[in-house]
């Protein structure tokens, strides 16, 4: 059931669903195609070309002699993103004979993004012994919808359709909004078709035998009728990753290919740095929390990606109490879109910041950015955002001065849960009954202990002394509370949250390993929490469920009630891996490896259907997901982490590894280009006999390795 008051949930329509997607994505633009690259009308799915929130075309659809080309094969390249999807002519009969044998013709079709921009190109080779006139159509068309309506949102008007123009070289299609902004998709073709109207583009190409002829086209989504030109990217495109991570097992070397692939492809350019939009089709658009943990479980390979989430968010933190976008000074963003239902206000996500958690993990990411690479330039540039932040996080952030960060909504339409588990049924008692704010959750509380630790440790290196014994000892101050009040001894776990009268949610959650890696959990408390995460009540064979099965409203096929999230379970692995549960934090990375060898084209989506693993069975994929995901695709980066025992540490110019373990299912692991300050170093991992042995193979400068 859709809550009345939040009616943003992502509907799921029977049927619709069950082909495989190919996604490509580039900035603020991105397109979902079906196996053959055609945009199928949207009765027949939620393919689209789309930017800024909106569908610049809802059909792209090739044919020949009036019919579909038939599939050979079809995917994404790893390194750029490009579509690329090989095709060939079906049978095709004429006044009952046949006139054109199958496999004749090789079509190639390959799709390119730029923002703003989608190019198309169509090869086709006759292998014929004669030339060939091929009647060709490519048909189109753009409603122009809203990403909230193709999500499932009905609105009551909507703007106005304008008449499609026809001309020689081009075709364009435009939508006036009720935000007053004229949407225009233009397409134009080389060479252009021998006819064209209002939804169809006609060629007669002509097949030599043994030779090539490609139809190149370019769609330009735009406001206005400008051309392609207008559309380059505004900033600088994002650098690759310097530091490479190779696997001796090949399925789990493809596992990190592909991760590092869409993360690469999710990554916007902005004027403040990368940034790694959430995931396609519903979240491809700044997410505070998304892009703060994206960036941490990357870290020791790209702390670049933490500058350009770091000063994106200090430049767009609220400066004024805002209630109808839950904004209060200090706060971060948690959403940011550009559409027209946003523009209209129809819903409050335009600039909204109903986030209780994306707060303390900008101080977190900042505080662990300053660990990883001793930068005091960017900690000083960050300076009186962090302390903002602080202020929130003591101020309106503790709305009954009970020391501990809790929230509430106040927009009308805004979220009625505001952690990372925000659906409205996310946070309940032990009877089922939804918990009424305002809600401390567990997990917030961890990141508040942690960003005030690691912030610490950045005011002293500023000079900060006096702040950053206030920071040690609130910190020491909010643990001593936490234990006292969260922890429940007779489920071996932290309550889910406390609620506005501070009664505890006692249940059995995922969040609650959120505590292991932050700090704030007690040692013997993180035992008996590992053992509580990897029980047959909350590990299904696939990771650790979002509720444990004995919970109160556990669904396997929740959006957050017994699903297993990727990211969810990285951050669980790297704190039982801190608290020398090793063994438990292989398991985990297991579980979502076997995971990756068994969906398509190794991409673990945003999250799975929580049903107990069955012997020869895949997992049951959640029918809405978005995939690619960024903080998905993170995940297996950050689990490495922690089983290795990785850190480093910049000033002392040191990686260090502490008790460094490998899964059982790898042999070695090479890390080339490991930047620590000025120098870079190699390593090399063997796992022999059960233990790890660590090589140096390339050093520059002076960077130690230590183990431990």
């Amino acid at each position: 059931m859709i809550d009345a008051q939040t009616p943003f949930e992502i509907l799921v329509e029977g049927g619709l669903l069950d082909d495989r997607t190919l996604v490509t994505v580039r900035g603020d633009t991105f397109g979902m195609f079906d196996r053959l690259g055609d945009i199928l009308l949207p009765q027949h799915g939620r393919h689209g070309l789309f930017h800024e929130g909106t569908r610049y075309l809802s059909r792209l659809q090739l044919s020949m002699w009036g019919t579909r080309p038939a599939l050979l094969s079809s995917g994404v390249r790893e390194e750029d993103g490009t579509l690329i999807v090989h095709l060939t002519n079906p049978d095709i009969r004429s006044e009952g004979s046949w006139s054109m044998a199958r496999h004749s013709i090789h079509i190639v079709r390959r799709v390119r993004l730029d923002v703003g921009v989608c190019h198309v190109d169509i090869t086709f080779r006759s292998y014929e012994r004669e030339p060939l006139l091929v009647p060709l159509e490519l048909r189109y068309a753009a409603d122009f919808a809203d990403i909230f309506e193709v999500r499932g949102a009905v609105r009551e008007r909507r703007g106005t359709t304008l008449p499609v123009e026809v001309a020689a070289g081009h075709v364009r299609l435009r939508y006036r909004g009720r935000d007053d902004i004229e949407r225009v998709t233009t397409i134009t073709s080389s060479p252009p078709p021998a006819h064209a109207d209002d939804s169809t583009l006609h060629f007669e190409l002509a097949l030599e035998p043994d030779a090539d002829v490609t139809l190149s086209f370019t769609i330009v989504c735009n406001t206005s009728s400008g051309d392609a030109e207008h559309h380059r990217p505004p900033h600088p495109p994002v650098e690759p990753w310097r530091t490479e991570v190779a696997a001796s097992q090949a399925a789990f070397d493809a596992w990190l290919r592909r991760s590092r692939s869409d993360l690469a492809m999710l990554t916007a350019s902005t004027e403040h740095g990368p940034f790694p939009y959430a995931g396609v089709p519903w979240f491809c658009t700044p997410f505070g929390r998304d892009a703060l943990i994206t960036a941490y479980e990357v870290l020791w390979l790209a702390p670049a990606m933490a500058v350009g989430v770091l000063r994106f968010l200090a430049a767009h933190q609220a400066r004024d109490d805002n209630p109808d976008r839950d904004a209060e000074p200090g706060k971060i963003l948690h959403e940011m879109r550009a559409g027209e239902m946003a523009n209209l206000g129809e819903v409050p996500f335009g600039c909204y910041y109903g986030s209780v958690d994306a707060t303390p993990w900008f101080v977190l990411l900042a505080a662990a950015y300053h660990e990883r690479t001793g930068d005091l330039d960017l900690m000083r540039e960050l300076w009186p955002a962090l302390e903002r932040a602080v202020a929130w996080m003591e101020g309106p952030g503790d709305l009954d001065g009970d020391g501990f960060v809790e929230y509430r909504r106040r927009a009308p339409m805004g979220l009625s849960n505001q952690g990372w588990k925000d659906s409205r049924d996310s946070i309940m008692h032990a009877d089922g009954t939804l918990a009424e704010g305002p809600i401390a959750l567990c997990e917030v509380q961890a990141y508040v202990y942690a960003a005030r630790v690691g912030l610490a440790a950045v005011a002293r290196s500023l000079g900060h002394a006096g702040l950053a014994e206030k920071l040690e000892r609130s910190a020491i101050d909010l643990r001593h509370a936490f234990q006292k009040a969260f922890w429940l001894p007779d489920l071996g776990t932290y309550a889910l949250a406390l609620d506005g009268e501070k009664r505890p949610c006692k249940v059995r959650s995922s969040n609650a390993g959120h505590t292991l890696f932050t700090g704030i959990a007690d040692p013997e408390h993180a035992a008996i929490l590992g053992q509580t995460l990897l029980s047959a009540d909350h590990f299904s064979g696939w990771g650790v469920t979002t509720l444990a099965r004995s919970a109160p409203r556990y669904n396997p096929m929740s959006y957050h009630n017994g699903s297993v999230w990727p990211h969810d379970n990285a951050l669980i692995g790297l704190g039982l891996a801190r608290h020398g549960e090793t063994a438990a934090s292989e398991r985990i990375l297991t579980a979502l490896f076997e995971a990756s060898r068994a969906v398509d084209a190794s991409r673990l989506p945003e999250l799975m259907c929580g049903f107990p693993r069955q012997m020869g069975e895949a997992p049951t994929l959640y029918p809405v997901a978005c995939s690619p995901q960024a903080w998905a695709a993170g995940s297996v980066f950050l689990l490495l982490q922690g089983l290795l025992g990785l850190s480093i540490h910049a000033e002392a110019r040191q990686v260090r590894l502490s008790r460094p373990r490998m899964p059982s299912f790898l042999n070695s692991l090479t890390i080339r280009h490991l930047r620590v300050g000025e120098g870079e170093m190699d390593l090399f991992l063997d796992r022999t006999d059960g233990e790890v042995v660590v090589r140096v193979l390339r050093r520059t400068a002076s960077v130690d390795l230590v183990l431990s």
